[in-house]
């Protein structure tokens, strides 16, 4: 079992609020409030989680710039009140950000009993 520390919990604990914020403020036909709250405990969350020079790090590499201004910009743009070309910029910003853990990601999935049998047999012999 993997031991967090207290601030890491509190961190866990706004990644499941920003998550239910985003999901529900997309669910309600991109809600500018709920989008806004969600946006703001995702950042937050980050810092709380691997810490504030880590993250900062993270986003500011330069062979990042690219990616953490469209993620930051889509951020700035739903708080002043564009949600939808917000969500679009944060979105591909997001995938150009984590890319590279992408193939751990489903790597892990594979490696899921039901899970990766359910993926190999969808994709691979549909």
């Amino acid at each position: 079992m993997i031991s967090l520390s207290d601030t890491q919990k509190i961190g866990m604990g706004l990644t499941g609020f920003g998550v239910f914020f985003l999901f529900f403020g997309m669910i309600l036909f991109f809600d500018k409030a709920l989008l806004a709250i969600g946006n703001v405990l995702f950042v937050a969350d980050v810092a709380f989680v691997i810490g504030l020079e880590r993250t900062f790090r993270f986003f500011f590499q330069k062979h990042k710039m690219k990616a953490t201004g469209f993620f930051l910009g889509g951020v700035f743009v739903v708080l002043i009140g564009w949600p939808l070309i917000g969500m679009i910029f944060e979105i591909y910003g997001f995938f150009l950000l984590f890319r590279g853990f992408f193939p751990v990601v489903i790597v892990e999935f594979l490696r899921v009993e039901l899970l990766g049998h359910l993926i190999i047999q969808f994709f691979f012999f549909p």
